[in-house]
Parts: structure tokens; sequence; C-alpha cells
């Protein structure tokens, strides 16, 4: 169940607000004595979160499926992308719904239902815990995520089932200025910058893909060389996006790699202001890269 970005705070009555994460998602199975970590597109992740497989093996149901994010923290409790690539600190799981425990299929029931199922299963773990709630005004929540400095805040509407696809019935809110972008293309190097210069980035609306600026800081020598070897396998001739840049030196590549980038604010034209490359989304499908609407 996928989340719709929006791009202001609301608060509806019978709604929750959770901090929203910023790792990977994941849905872990437990059959028996087998458990198996899997990303949004299908990679196993299990070696990869090897301590929260084993956590889950721990735990009393004999078949479990919870959908959650692997997730890093830094020394204020706040959930970072980057370290969780590093590598450096403890990998958690941020659960925050149970689909199936002991046989029982529980996506038909309300996520308060579901969510009371989820505290009791992972109750003891060591590196699980439920996905926090911010405050229950929906407003109250936002001005909590900002303060603290989360990625964000996701809404959801208490009584909703558990959906497989996107949903406007689970609603995210940004309050920082980070999020996934589809690679488009790039510019030829300048100075002493090698392989390229810029990334060429959009995101999705409408099942076409708009752009939305030029990405050229946050690179090192080695990401510069490992992105350039990606790019050869999947240049082009044409831009795939429906608004293209103008300019000299343009390369355009499919739409197939997505990168994580913090940015300033969009500027008045729908463009990123002052963004920065922090690291490709692997586990992102690029047509999930969604410009937001607005709340309902």
């Amino acid at each position: 169940m996928l989340a719709t970005l929006v791009e202001r705070p609301f608060h509806h009555k019978g709604w929750a607000y959770e901090e929203k994460y910023d790792g990977y998602r994941i849905l872990v199975y437990k059959e028996g004595g087998k458990v198996t970590l899997l990303s949004r597109n299908q990679k196993d992740r299990t070696a990869s979160f090897q301590g929260i497989a084993d956590d889950v093996a721990r735990l009393a149901p004999r078949t479990l499926l919870l959908d959650g994010e692997a997730v890093a923290f830094d020394r204020k409790l706040v959930s970072r992308f980057q370290l969780l690539q590093q590598g450096e600190v403890p990998v958690v799981l941020a659960a925050f719904d149970c689909l199936y425990a002991n046989g029982l299929d529980l996506r038909d029931l309300p996520l308060t239902e579901r969510r009371a199922a989820l505290e009791q299963v992972v109750d003891g773990a060591e590196q699980i815990f439920v996905a926090r709630r911010l405050a229950a005004n929906g407003l109250t929540a936002y001005r909590q995520a900002e303060k603290k400095g989360f990625e964000g805040l996701v809404a959801k509407d208490t009584s909703a089932p558990y959906v497989s696809g996107r949903s406007r019935r689970w609603l995210k809110v940004k309050a920082k200025k980070e999020d996934e972008f589809v690679i488009g293309g790039y510019t030829e190097p300048a100075g002493l910058r090698s392989r390229f210069g810029a990334l060429l980035v959009g995101g999705y609306r409408d099942g076409k893909l708009y752009y939305t600026g030029k990405v050229g800081t946050g690179f090192s020598e080695e990401r510069l060389d490992s992105l350039w070897r990606a790019f050869q396998k999947i240049e082009v001739a044409k831009p795939p996006f429906v608004d293209p840049p103008r300019g000299r030196g343009l390369t355009w590549v499919e739409p197939k790699l997505v990168a994580q980038v913090a940015y300033t604010e969009w500027t008045a034209d729908r463009k990123l202001r002052q963004p920065v490359f922090l690291g490709l989304r692997d586990d992102k499908d690029p047509r999930d890269s969604l410009l937001p609407g607005d709340a309902p």
C-alpha cells in the first residue's frame, strides 16, 4: 500500500499521523523458521538486513507478513538514507502494518485493528519497533515533524483496509525537502569535473515524465564514474521528458535510474532549487517518482 504525496499538511477526523522514515521499504515474510525480506521491486534484502531477519525469526507467530521500513538513525533519532547506505550504524525495522499473522489474513480489517495486532506480535523485539505516531491533529503533527527534522509524516485513514497499490487513504507530506527523482539525462563536464556535469532529473504526473532541474553537486569521483558507466548502457537519442531542457551538450538516457535528491525549495516554475545528489535508489520503480499534488 503506497501513500500519495500531497503538498500541504492537513487534518482529517479519524486519521492518524505517523513519522515518515527515510529508508528502504520492506515486506517481511515469516513461514515457520524461514524469514524473507523483500523490497518494493521484489529484491531479496534478507542478507542485507540479517539482524532484522534474525529478530523476526524469534517472534512468536509461525506465519507473519509485516510492512515496514528498514532505517538507520542519527544521534537525534532522525532516520537518514545516507547512514543506511554507509552501513556504519545499526539498521532497525520501523514496522507500520501487519497483513498476516498465524495464518489469518488481516488486510480487510481497519488500520486500528491491524495496528493492535502489530503491537502484539512485535512486543519484545530488539531490532523492530512500531512506527511512531505523532500528534492526533495533523497540523500539529506536521509542526512536530518539522521541529524534529523528520523527513515528513504519513497520514492514514484509521478505518481503511490494506490495499495493494497507491492509495489516497494513505497520504504523505514532506517536512524535509528530499525526494526521489528519475534520471533522464546528463550534461557534459566542465572545469575539473570528470565524466559528466549534472544530472537531468524529473518526476511523473499523469503518466508523463516532467523535467524538474539539474543536479550538479553531491558526487564523489567514485560515484561520478559508476553513474557514467551505468549511463552508457541506457543512452538514447531522444529525451524522455515531455518538456526537456534546451541547450548544448545534453545526453539522454532511458528513465530507469532513481536518484535521492535534497533541495531547498521548488521554484515558481516547478524546478528544484539548489538540489544535491544523495544516492541511487535501486529499491524504487521510476514510475513511483511522482510529483506532488493537492491534499483532499
